[in-house]
């Protein structure tokens, strides 16, 4: 909780101890500024998604009374700076509170469960990159919770975070539920007899705790550590009897394909094992778990009733018979899912003179067995002591939250979260193959990740991304090629191709010469890349088929793109759809992914130019004829014997009437995923130069960008858009591109539940959201950074493999630029960059040694857009950001 006791004296906001008290929950996926007068954003929650607290009408005259500037600031992550300067904190410095009391984790909690915007945030109870998540389930909804007045039907363990995935399958599950007010034999068990709204304002979170109430008053939390957690439930004295359900049967989705449970009830143990289906493929998957229900140390909590329950047939789930004293179930594997609703009940008995009834769980979770889980919680929860877990967990967060630190001289805190929720880490979990290398999962998926969250860890999380890149390289150990997606543990449908290819090729160019230290074989990575760029798999697309990863190599370098309408001669199949995309993203950047590796490592010139050559054919889809909106020249699907096949360039924008399938499906006729040629067009992050040129020159690229972004066909919450208000800088102006991301940010963020622009997609939207706010863009698989006007006066990058303190000072910062649209005069044009008092060469790149290698960097900027135009990158003959095909990211 981040409590600040405020007080009002005569309309405005001054210092009292005792005679008002406000709960700010403030908003750590968004930059929050409060300076001087100014107040940027300010989340508050108000009953489900508002502020609780002793005195909310006067924290909402408080923040009344301080001047809001116009604009809203962004959700997904990450960044809060807090000034407080009429406001007094008389408890603790706002510099001083640990930078976990400022985190919000309900922004982007709002959205449906097919997707839909608003961030499908997960805000439960989890540690940095854990295996679980635990919060309240309402169905269908991946990351468990919504904020809105769904009713819940469990609290459940895992839970993926941001995503869209399937309806059918996914986490959620053996989920515990509290009951009272009923007998043993007559309480509500099933599903939808059970179920029940939460009280109003009960919601409430920090990292690493989850609590929320009942309309009857039962209180739960939650607190976790990697593999294992906590639960308490806390009864009112008003209720009558303290029973809870243990769910076998029910996960998110009602996907249960069988399993089996027992219940020792001498020791109070609850053994679970299921098979459910993933969230995003076609595969299934088994859990195990294990609930201790006798704490070591709490002698008032005893084991009064146990039995189980079940449906009496699958053609009548909800006729539930209750089997007092019963202790085990058993269900066969079905090939679809089974309606059958079981579990256990039991309950508890406390002394006559308890002041409260509490009942406090232990689980462990495994995708080993029921034995390991309950290893898991003896070994990371050895005593229940609910305080040092959650104390742990808040430790571990505050040490990846402080590796972004603002200069406490002019903002007093920061912190970035939800980018580091996943990739899971399910090290000593993988039931598949025998390694001694780390398992991770939720890589969900790599084209949602490659171009922000892998660029982000590389910055300050070098050895957590190590593990991560190591899983990467040891699913090639196991398949024989990169992996894509991996839900659930299994292997999830391809979107695109290998975008795992960048994230590798981005370790070694950045960490290679030092893979040893991090643990990570290079010359193995570099051979992954090598044999995902060479060979197809027998299926290139995850269609019942145990290859589920790879590229359609045959075509590509038979072609040097991917042809539409063509069948390979080597029997390779797949799903014969995006062939443009395909060839502009996965393909091209892949082997530019390669080339770049092979440059970091000292491979052979010979795969240098090779993989350099071939990232060149995303040119073969240029179709020079086609036109739209007055702009000549637009990517475009092509056949085998080279003539084009035409699509609408409008086609599966925002601005498409005819609703074109745009996805995976066989069904997608535009030859792009999830976007349109408007979008695709300017993709080439490797050699943007070209793009340049082909479509006329500076000027045109500048008025075809502008019309881009006017006309509509930017989608802030998709991600072939990320790169986009940075676009500008390839045609020599930054000063329109600092214009186009203050809007983005500023429009299309917000501090609300439904604040983030789509889902967060892994933290794909909260680390694209840093980058713009700290005035850095990654170019994949490369040591460049495109510099752009930071959000922020000054910060600093913490780099603990490195051991290195990077500090950046913006001369010049003016609060007047924070907006969508800064007023004519504010000072945001980037006019200089010092890297330890030496002029850098550019003002519209920087390189990735310099940003982690420590000392300072000072970017200056002033007010006239006039000369910020004729300035451009700079004087330079390097100041544009490289291109492969002017020479850039050479040999050296």
């Amino acid at each position: 909780m981040c409590r600040y006791i405020i007080s009002m004296q005569s309309g405005s906001a001054s210092q009292s101890v005792n005679d008002c008290r406000c709960r700010w929950e403030l908003n750590v996926r968004s930059l929050l500024v409060l300076r001087r007068g100014h107040l940027l954003q300010l989340a508050q929650r108000t009953s489900n998604s508002n502020v609780a607290g002793e005195c909310s009408s006067g924290c909402n005259t408080i923040a009344s009374m301080i001047d809001i500037m116009p604009g809203k600031i962004t959700v997904t992550v990450l960044l809060l700076l807090l000034l407080l300067l009429n406001i007094q904190v008389p408890i603790a410095s706002a510099a001083a509170a640990p930078l976990t009391s400022l985190v919000n984790l309900f922004i982007g909690t709002a959205s449906g469960a097919n997707g839909g915007s608003g961030g499908n945030g997960f805000p439960g109870a989890a540690v940095p990159h854990a295996m679980v998540g635990i919060d309240v389930d309402e169905t269908p909804r991946q990351a468990g919770y919504i904020d809105d007045n769904s009713s819940v039907t469990g609290i459940s363990l895992m839970h993926d975070e941001g995503t869209g995935g399937n309806t059918e399958g996914g986490y959620g599950f053996f989920p515990l539920f509290p009951l009272s007010n009923c007998t043993f034999e007559n309480c509500p068990v099933g599903i939808e007899a059970r179920k029940a709204l939460r009280a109003a304002g009960a919601d409430a979170a920090t990292p690493g705790y989850f609590t929320s109430a009942f309309v009857n008053g039962i209180k739960l939390e939650t607190t976790s550590t990697r593999r294992a957690g906590l639960i308490r439930f806390t009864y009112p004295a008003d209720l009558n009897g303290t029973f809870v359900v243990v769910d076998l049967t029910n996960d998110l989705q009602r996907s249960f394909e069988g399993g089996t449970l027992d219940i020792d009830a001498s020791s109070g143990r609850i053994a679970l094992s299921g098979t459910f289906l993933q969230s995003y493929g076609t595969d299934n998957y088994t859990a195990y778990a294990c609930y201790d229900f006798t704490p070591p140390s709490n002698n008032s909590q005893a084991l009064l009733q146990y039995g189980t329950y079940q449906s009496v047939s699958t053609s009548s789930p909800t006729n539930i018979s209750i089997s007092q004293n019963s202790s085990t179930l058993s269900f066969s594997y079905t090939t679809s899912p089974s309606p059958i609703q079981a579990g256990a009940l039991i309950s508890f008995s406390f002394p006559t003179n308890a002041k409260f009834r509490a009942v406090l769980a232990r689980f462990g979770v495994s995708f080993i067995s029921t034995s390991q889980a309950c290893a898991n919680a003896e070994e990371e929860i050895p005593d229940w002591d609910w305080d040092a877990v959650q104390n742990a967990s808040a430790s571990k967060w505050e040490d990846v939250l402080s590796r972004i630190e603002i200069d406490t001289s002019v903002e007093d805190a920061t912190i970035f979260y939800r980018s580091q929720l996943v990739p899971a880490n399910l090290t000593d979990e993988n039931p598949y193959w025998d390694s001694p290398y780390p398992f991770y999962d939720a890589l969900f998926c790599s084209w949602d990740t490659f171009r922000t969250v892998h660029p982000l860890l590389s910055l300050t999380s070098p050895r957590e991304w190590a593990e991560i890149v190591n899983a990467y390289v040891d699913g090639w150990r196991d398949s024989g090629y990169i992996p894509e997606c991996r839900s659930n543990t299994k292997k999830g449908y391809v979107q695109g191709g290998s975008d795992g290819m960048p994230i590798l090729g981005d370790f070694a160019v950045k960490y290679g010469a030092r893979g040893s230290e991090l643990g990570v074989p290079v010359d193995d990575l570099y051979q992954a890349l090598v044999d995902t760029a060479e060979n197809t798999p027998p299926n290139w697309y995850m269609v019942f088929c145990p290859e589920t990863v790879g590229r359609q190599n045959t075509a590509w370098k038979m072609f040097d793109y991917i042809p539409t309408n063509w069948t390979d001669p080597s029997g390779a199949t797949g799903l014969p759809t995006r062939e443009a995309s395909r060839t502009l993203e996965v393909y091209a950047v892949g082997d530019f992914a390669v080339r770049q590796a092979g440059i970091a490592l000292n491979k052979s010139l010979h795969d240098v130019y090779k993989y350099g050559n071939r990232s060149m054919g995303f040119m073969n889809v240029w179709d020079p004829n086609v036109t739209s909106d007055g702009f000549t020249g637009f990517s475009q699907r092509r056949y085998a014997n080279g003539t084009f096949a035409f699509s609408d360039p409008v086609d599966c924008s925002p601005l498409d009437t005819v609703g074109h399938s745009c996805a995976r499906g066989t069904d997608n006729n535009v030859g792009f995923y999830e976007s349109s040629s408007w979008e695709y067009s300017f993709f080439a992050p490797h050699s943007m130069a070209t793009m340049v040129e082909l479509m006329g020159g500076n000027d045109t690229f500048v008025n075809r960008t502008s019309h881009y972004f006017t006309r509509g066909y930017f989608l802030a919450g998709n991600e072939p858009s990320f790169a986009m208000p940075l676009a500008y800088h390839y045609a020599n102006r930054p000063d329109l591109s600092a214009l186009q991301v203050r809007d983005v940010v500023y429009s299309d963020f917000g501090t609300g539940i439904g604040g983030i622009p789509g889902n967060d997609d892994s933290g794909a939207m909260a680390a694209l959201l840093t980058f713009h706010i700290l005035g850095l863009y990654p170019v994949p698989a490369s040591k460049q950074l495109l510099i752009n006007s930071p959000l922020l006066s000054a910060f600093t990058l913490h780099n603990d493999f490195l051991g290195t303190a990077t500090k950046f000072t913006i001369s010049g910062f003016d609060p007047a630029s924070l907006g969508a649209s800064p007023p004519a005069g504010s000072s945001l044009y980037v006019t200089n960059v010092t890297i330890n008092g030496e002029a850098h060469d550019s003002l519209c790149w920087i390189s990735f040694d310099v940003v982690v290698g420590g000392g300072e960097i000072v970017i200056s900027v002033d007010s006239d857009a006039g000369a910020a135009q004729a300035r451009g990158c700079g004087s330079s003959d390097r100041a544009l950001p490289d291109s492969l095909a002017t020479g850039g990211f050479s040999l050296q």
